[in-house]
């Protein structure tokens, strides 16, 4: 019986599992396994919500151990730290619990088939200081931390005004990047302000003493969106009072503060760098081709162009869209897709020649807010591009986090997961307050 190993967890490499799982090893005919360096799973689009307050991570998560056993595939939690092609083998580094004491030893786990789905990290382009002074959105650890940060500098500039003789402080946070991830984190944390001042955490005027700002290389916010959605998206940020700075290059990052190309200082307290993602380090050692964003070069099957028993899907490949004519963005939509037709290829061993994997752009969809949103819907969904806003596209925006959810539990589980989220909405903060 072969074994199918896919490293990371994320929604590429969770979905194929489950679909993998469901299917052969249901049935017996492989033996599916899922390594991943964390325990849970939550998907990486929300992670903006867990900075901001308004997602408790543990309630959204997914236990990898539940999900390997409610859908047939195995579970090994660990970070893969070297790959033995030649052997068709992975090393697994030990496993340490919170206190840093080992608790799972270091491991060898043998593979016939291999999937790399272990995601991208965030670029920092070798600007001086920006991985020293910068927080980062690549898990929920990461989310937590900015979280826990912008609650205390909140707290502690409150205070400052409060029983100090001085001033009321300002507390200032600088988005460095103006895509999907860096606009969505800012109109969001507008909103966490002024819940934590209404519910008392802060006696700060969310007007005056919190000033927010994203800065932008390119010469809009949302380069990869139609122009008319950068400009309303832009728009909707000036109006909760956010400084939204395009064609503006960072120079350097220092403790306090991002220094722009003209020599400008934007006052930072804390500095978020969310302005583009690469290969993570292990990928570097495989021996196989990368672009120039450390991304696995992969064939039209999604296989490593030298080695046909790895594949790669996810942010973490670099796969050509002929139509395009350019590599697939990092999206979800594209790691659902590529789970989906991997599932089916490797369903069926020996057949010969791969089918090519044709992606489907059905557009984009950015939050600004618990009830805003904008997109544009295209490709084969419409046979055009179609902008939406407002309830519409709000509604769509959250239709995606359920449809991945669906993709995972089926739909009766994810309506159920629904109801009880909509119930604790009722009954719980709108922010986590602590």
């Amino acid at each position: 019986m072969q074994t199918i190993v896919i490293v990371g967890g994320g929604a590429g490499g969770l979905e194929l599992a489950t679909r993998l799982g469901n299917g052969l090893g249901k049935q017996g005919r492989a033996r599916i396994v899922l390594v991943d360096r964390w325990p849970t799973h939550f998907w990486k689009p929300l992670l903006h919500a867990v900075a901001s307050g308004k997602l408790d991570p543990q309630v959204h998560q997914v236990q990898y151990s539940a999900q390997a056993a409610e859908h047939h595939f195995q579970f090994v939690c660990g970070e893969v730290t070297a790959i033995d092609r030649q052997a068709h083998c992975i090393d697994i580094g030990p496993y340490c619990g919170e206190d840093g004491v080992e608790v799972l030893p270091r491991r060898t786990l043998h593979y016939d088939k291999l999937v790399l789905a272990f995601g991208a990290v965030t670029n920092f382009f070798n600007i001086p200081g920006a991985a020293e002074h910068s927080l980062t959105l690549d898990s929920v650890q990461q989310a937590e931390i900015f979280r826990k940060r912008f609650l205390g500098s909140c707290m502690a500039a409150s205070s400052h005004g409060a029983y100090g003789n001085q001033a009321q402080a300002v507390v200032n946070i600088v988005i460095v990047g103006g895509g999907a991830t860096g606009v969505e984190l800012a109109a969001e944390l507008n909103h966490t302000v002024q819940t934590l001042a209404r519910y008392n955490v802060h006696s700060l005027d969310p007007a005056r003493d919190v000033r927010i700002s994203i800065i932008e290389r390119g010469e809009r916010m949302l380069p990869p969106l139609h122009p008319a959605l950068s400009k309303r998206a832009a728009r909707h940020l000036r109006g909760l009072g956010v400084d939204v700075c395009t064609d503006t290059t960072v120079a350097r990052v220092e403790a306090d503060a991002v220094i722009d190309s003209t020599g400008r200082r934007h006052a930072s307290d804390i500095t978020m760098w969310a302005a583009g993602v690469e290969g993570p380090a292990i990928a570097t050692t495989l021996g196989l081709p990368l672009n120039r964003l450390k991304q696995i070069v992969v064939t039209p099957g999604l296989q490593t162009e030298m080695d046909a028993d790895i594949f790669a899907i996810g942010d973490c490949a670099s796969h050509v869209c002929p139509v395009r004519g350019a590599a697939v963005p990092p999206r979800a939509q594209v790691a659902h897709q590529q789970a989906m037709f991997l599932a089916e290829v490797l369903s069926r061993p020996g057949q010969s020649g791969l089918p090519n994997f044709h992606y489907r752009d059905y557009g984009s969809l950015v939050s600004l807010g618990p009830s805003k949103a904008v997109g544009v819907l295209a490709g084969s969904m419409t046979g055009r591009e179609v902008l939406v806003g407002g309830l519409t596209a709000r509604l769509l925006y959250r239709l995606m986090y359920h449809k991945h959810v669906m993709s995972l539990h089926g739909f009766m589980r994810m309506a159920a997961e629904t109801l009880s989220h909509w119930i604790r909405t009722k009954v719980t903060p709108p922010v986590k307050l602590h």
